[in-house]
Formats: C-alpha cells, structure tokens, sequence
C-alpha cells in the first residue's frame, strides 16, 4: 500500500501555474523525475507506488505506458511555456523498475524531454535499475540513447538479508552488472538498505565492502523504514520479524561512514556519499536546493517556483485523465513564508555544504552555540573559521544521526 497523497487545494484541470511560479526562476535548475510504477515483484518493505504486470491493463499497461507518459510531457510544455527558458538540466527515471520496460521506451520518454525543453550541455541523466534487469546489451542500448548515469538497487550482498527484503537479484551478480555498465560508458551508483531484520553488524560490513570492491564511485545508504501498510509491517506487528533498537542503527550508519570515507568516498547528503563532486547526484541535490522540477507519471510530485503538486496515484487515472486533455495533478499548494523557511531548513541541514547562518530565522541563531556544545553542528564551520570564512551550521557525524533533532531545535 503506498503512501496517501498529501491534502491540498484543487490543482486547474489545465496545470496552469499562479504568475509567482515564474519569480527567479531563470535562476533555479529545472529538471524532470519520471515515474514508472511497476515491478515485476512487490518488495515487501516497499510502499512506493508501484505495481506488478498483472495488476495492471488498458491505458496503464507497461506496454502503453510511455505513451501516456509522453502526453504529460506535452502538456508539462505548455504549462511552463510562459516561464523563462530553461533547457532540462537533469533526468531521473525511478520507480518502481524503470528497466522492466524496453530501451526503446525508455529512449523515447528521454526523448520527449528533449523535444519539449531540450537538454543542456553536461545534462545528468539516471535511471533506476535492479541487477536482474539489465544485460550487457540494455546497459549499452541505455547509453546510446542518452542515459549518462545508472543506479542499481542492491541493497544487500548478503543472501538472507535479501530474503528477508523480498530481494530477488543474486548479490554475486553486482560486481558483473557494475562492470557491464561502464564498459558502456555510464556513471554507476549503488544502493543500500541497513537495519534489515536479522541483520548483523558483519552482515552490513559485507555489504560495504562488497559495494566498495566494484569500486563504484557513488554510495546511497538508507536506514530501513518500515510503513504501516507494508507486509513487512505485518510481520513486524505478529512478531515474525524484530526491528533493530536505534543503537544497532547508529552502529551501521557509523561503520558504513568509516568503511566509504576510508575508500575515499566523502558525504555529501546524510545518506549520499560520493567520490568526488562530479561523482554526486546532480538531480537530488536539485531537490534539497529547492530548484524546480516537473515529475511525470502516476503519483509523482513536482515543484516550480514554491508551488508543488502531485499527480493523482493510480495508472489507470493517470492514463484516464491524460486521455481527456486534463492535467493528471490531484491537488497542489503554494509553499511560502513560514513553511518555504521550514522546508528549506530541513533540506539545507542534511548538506555537507550546510546551512548559510545568516539563512536561519533570528530566533534559530540562538540555538546555534548549544548545538555546537552537544556535538552536533561543526563549532568552526558554525565560527566561520573554516576555509570559505562564511558561517554555516554543518552537521558533525552525530549531527547526522540526529539530523531531525537538530531541524526540531533550530525551528523551535
């Protein structure tokens, strides 16, 4: 079960943005996210909005689906027709499994980006993969129609941590698909997931050093957050499986920073580390910048000049209304003043880079020393006695651990 749409005012049957959506914004990157919702099996901590093949017919088949895709597309175009200029500076196509459907429509997806913005020079362009979907030939078919970059869900090199997540991808084929994918020229990232239960400390270690031994130059790894509405969440709440306490958490967030800083991978999110800025995710980084984006597909959210929206969740809704002219947008809102300061807040802190002092509420600047104090936010970055010379409150590990702690405190 995916998530509920969040509560919002009416989005236009046309998309149309209010005027403000077009203040600054030659000034903001603008990229696009394209959903594809479907799996060919439902992991069973996911609740993402996706689907299997069998869940699925009419207008929002897979075989379908690029089509209905590229009608948003269009209308996207026109939506922002009015605003400055701006050629699509990144691409990410997640989901779901993106690479269930054929390069083909992938390609032409890619291509109705280009056609509608067009793409700038240097564009970043992701897709999502698991290990079991692609072949030697996909990965180069991916490459030739555009795709720079490719992020594949391992999650774990260890059989049963695997087993326990629904994974359904042999771990030793990691090392196979991560060579196949830059002998076809792309960027590769690898995805991980900690805190499985019955996972052990060596366990997460193996997956680490497994990642590391491919010597992929971009790291992701997520604590594992189980939803209500899950399977997973079922067999937690009969008791057949036992979450891991906060303490194991910390343990494996801290080995993993360890295990990648020692290969010469720095952080750059609290999740993300990278081995050298080009190697960063250009496209998330848009995100916790606040730049614009327009996502595609069934469920997805978009954000253009303060204003987010999210499109209606089921495919075949999202096939109907797009079939009639009508924008798929399920509800929107206006994102300023208190709430904009908030969520630039929340997102800011998570950077390496951090959060520009002189960027908090005056009130939060008070909080700033007693952070300092219990560890938390880096004293000569916060002094400006870092190299740069600007004040900034940059998270210390700990920091990082109790990230939404420190947002709690600088908001109050």
């Amino acid at each position: 079960m995916s998530p509920a749409l969040p509560e919002g005012d009416v989005a236009p049957d046309d998309g149309a943005l209010p005027a403000s959506a077009a203040v600054g914004a030659a000034g903001r990157a603008f990229g696009v996210y394209l959903h594809v919702p479907f799996c060919r099996v439902r992991c069973g901590y996911c609740d993402f909005n996706t689907y299997t093949a069998t869940e699925l017919g009419g207008g929002a088949s897979q075989a379908a689906y690029a089509d209905t895709a590229l009608r948003e597309i269009e209308l996207a175009a026109g939506v922002v027709a009015d605003l400055p200029p701006r050629p699509v500076s990144t691409v990410f196509v997640g989901g779901g499994t993106p690479t269930v459907l054929p390069v083909p429509d992938l390609a032409r997806m890619l291509g109705g980006v280009r056609d509608a913005w067009g793409l700038a020079d240097g564009v970043e362009v992701t897709t999502e993969a698991n290990p079991d979907s692609v072949t030697p030939e996909s990965l180069a078919a991916l490459a030739e129609a555009g795709f720079t970059r490719v992020s594949f869900g391992m999650q774990s090199a260890v059989p049963h941590v695997l087993a326990t997540l629904d994974r359904t991808h042999d771990p030793r084929r990691i090392p196979d698909v991560v060579r196949w994918a830059r002998d076809a020229g792309l960027a590769v990232s690898l995805d991980l997931i900690y805190g499985t239960p019955g996972e052990s400390l060596d366990d997460w270690r193996t997956s680490v050093e497994t990642a590391l031994a491919t010597g992929v130059d971009h790291v992701s790894a997520y604590a594992l957050v189980v939803e209500a509405g899950t399977r997973m969440a079922v067999q937690v709440r009969r008791g057949e499986l036992t979450l891991p306490d906060q303490d194991d958490q910390a343990a494996k967030y801290e080995l993993a920073d360890d295990l990648l800083a020692a290969a010469g991978l720095h952080w750059y999110e609290v999740s993300n580390w990278a081995r050298t800025p080009a190697d960063e995710c250009r496209h998330n980084l848009a995100y916790w910048r606040g730049d614009d984006w327009w996502g595609v597909g069934p469920g997805a959210h978009s954000h253009v000049g303060g204003v987010r929206w999210w499109n209606v969740k089921h495919p075949r809704a999202y096939a109907d209304r797009l079939a009639r002219g009508l924008s798929p947008a399920a509800g929107r809102e206006v994102v300023d003043g208190e709430s904009a300061a908030l969520e630039r807040l929340m997102l800011g802190v998570r950077l390496a880079e951090g959060m520009p002092l002189d960027e908090l509420p005056a009130p939060a600047r008070t909080s700033v020393a007693g952070l300092v104090a219990d560890g938390l936010v880096d004293g000569p970055a916060a002094l400006g006695r870092t190299a740069d010379g600007g004040r900034r409150v940059v998270l210390t590990r700990r920091g990082r651990l109790l990230a939404d702690a420190v947002v709690r405190t600088l908001a109050a």
